[in-house]
């Protein structure tokens, strides 16, 4: 079932004064894979303030769920909601208790979207106060959640459930459709004089065997509104590094990369051994943690790189054949 409400904007409420700050975003379970994940944008200048990560808003929990906490954005909200997802909660019981428990007792200012397993399948559920700044819109369908607030218009949110439900792919091609749509339409209404959709954005996947806080997948773009930058198309070019959605839909027509090939050590210091069983030509891009292309060659059955000279660090390792591609990451610690 779809419910769709009108409600709206993102404020970032630090101990001083509160900035606004306007979203979109999604949340999303694959009902196959278990893949659950998590992508947004806004209007705000994150350079302005220290500790918060572009991916804040969205928090991950490997096989369980995924919350985001947004419109008058309050730290201590989402810690709560962080807990009421521990606590093992429904995600209509995460909502009701949020909205119910606001630590400034002004839950009609915010807005939130929870997607989580249940012992029945997957549940989704949203708010959007009805004092949010508008225009303000939220979704929810079987696996998903979409909310907005200060977006260009209602269509910024009806676009991206459009776009996500006709992608083809994995989970994350289908969350990256959904923000390419959510641009097209329009975004953030505060950037509209700034000529973006947004000034910041971010993509990630978690696999049910990942730890929080760290998903397999990550990518973000921060900007400052002086940069010319299109946040969303920068995000898109780092997805088109590390992923091809093309070739998605192929994956079972031979066997998984995943499976045939094994690298040690990790973290590496000096020599990084891959070993591989895949009868097709592999190719290797590596990407630094910026999403900057560090290293690419062809790969025989038994490889050894020396990363005695790469910077510490998160790196990315992509492997391909004409038909599949399979991402895994490694880290340089000298």
């Amino acid at each position: 079932m779809k419910k769709i409400l009108l409600s709206c904007c993102l404020l970032l409420c630090t101990t001083t004064a509160p900035l606004a700050q306007d979203t979109f975003s999604i949340l999303a379970i694959d009902p196959d894979t278990k893949e659950i994940g998590s992508a947004g944008a806004s209007c705000v200048d994150l350079f302005a303030f220290s500790g918060l990560s572009d991916d804040f808003l969205g928090e991950i929990f490997p096989g369980i769920g995924v919350i985001h906490t947004q419109a008058f954005y309050v730290a201590a909200n989402q810690a709560n909601a962080r807990n009421q997802m521990n606590q093992g909660k429904s995600a209509q019981e995460i909502i009701d208790w949020l909205v119910a428990n606001d630590v400034f007792g002004q839950p009609e200012l915010r807005q939130y979207g929870v997607v989580r397993w249940t012992p029945d399948g997957i549940e989704t559920a949203a708010h959007t106060g009805n004092q949010a700044p508008t225009p303000r819109a939220q979704i929810t369908g079987d696996n998903y959640t979409i909310i907005g607030n200060v977006i260009a218009s209602t269509a910024v949110v009806d676009s991206m459930e459009a776009a996500f439900l006709r992608a083809e792919g994995d989970l994350a091609c289908k969350l990256m459709a959904a923000m390419d749509a959510a641009k097209r339409a329009g975004g953030d209404a505060r950037c509209t004089d700034n000529g973006t959709s947004s000034l910041f954005a971010f993509l990630k996947v978690a696999q049910a065997s990942d730890t929080f806080g760290d998903p397999s997948f990550l990518i973000s773009v921060r900007t400052r509104s002086s940069d010319g930058i299109e946040p969303v198309d920068s995000l898109q070019t780092l997805f088109d590094q590390r992923k091809n959605c093309q070739l998605i839909n192929n994956l079972s027509t031979s066997p998984s990369l995943e499976t045939a090939i094994r690298l040690h050590p990790n973290p590496s210091s000096q020599q990084l051994y891959i070993n591989h069983s895949h009868p097709s030509p592999l190719q290797l891009q590596v990407f630094d943690s910026s999403g900057r292309l560090h290293q690419q060659q062809s790969l025989r059955f038994t490889e050894r790189l020396s990363t005695d000279q790469w910077p510490n660090g998160m790196y990315y390792l992509q492997f391909s054949t004409d038909q599949q591609s399979w991402t895994t990451k490694i880290v340089i610690h000298h």
